[in-house]
């Protein structure tokens, strides 16, 4: 029972280590875009992301390392994720205009999770995290991001198959989205 009781504290906890780098993630977002877009730095911006996805693999790591999962770190780390991805989508727009492609399926993606998501935290009263194919997502953006940043002059094949790449996963991840919450809503065990 006692553990119980701290499980349950720990989920309502709002400030944590791993909360405060989610928070810290968003703050980066205005300096990579300022860094791509205004200062006309792609280095600098992508040494900015680096630094985001290292704080996003650290908050992940610490807040299962040491039991700081939170209820709202877990709508914190992947809003902070979403919006790092779109920026830094929104900025490679602006060099590779393919980069719409994906943004449009994550805008989409995105909706449906935030509205579908809200419907099963009211109904089961419990917040989820990502799976492993949000995860595989995450990654893959973040790589398609660096590649595009690093190789100032990619090639346009490369450039296409690695936002294609992308856009299937997204695609496959939003399906298992789909699926996954409407069962839930429905009342069927996951």
């Amino acid at each position: 029972m006692q553990s119980e009781v701290n499980q349950e504290e720990n989920l309502n906890r709002i400030i944590t280590v791993p909360n405060l780098l989610s928070f810290f993630r968003l703050c980066l977002i205005p300096v990579i875009i300022w860094s791509y877009c205004v200062k006309k730095n792609p280095l600098l911006a992508g040494e900015i992301l680096l630094l985001s996805g290292l704080t996003d693999l650290a908050d992940g790591y610490i807040a299962r390392r040491f039991h700081m999962i939170s209820n709202l770190g877990k709508i914190l780390d992947p809003v902070a994720d979403k919006l790092t991805q779109a920026a830094m989508l929104i900025c490679l727009f602006t060099r590779f205009p393919h980069m719409l492609l994906l943004i449009v399926i994550m805008a989409g993606k995105e909706l449906y999770m935030a509205v579908s998501g809200c419907l099963v935290i009211r109904k089961t009263g419990k917040v989820h995290g990502a799976d492993w194919h949000g995860k595989i997502v995450t990654f893959l953006l973040y790589g398609t991001a660096a590649v595009h940043i690093i190789w100032f002059h990619i090639t346009p094949m490369v450039s296409d198959l690695l936002i294609g790449l992308c856009a299937i996963m997204m695609v496959i991840s939003a399906a298992l989205y789909i699926i996954q919450n409407t069962r839930t809503l429905k009342g069927e065990t996951v």
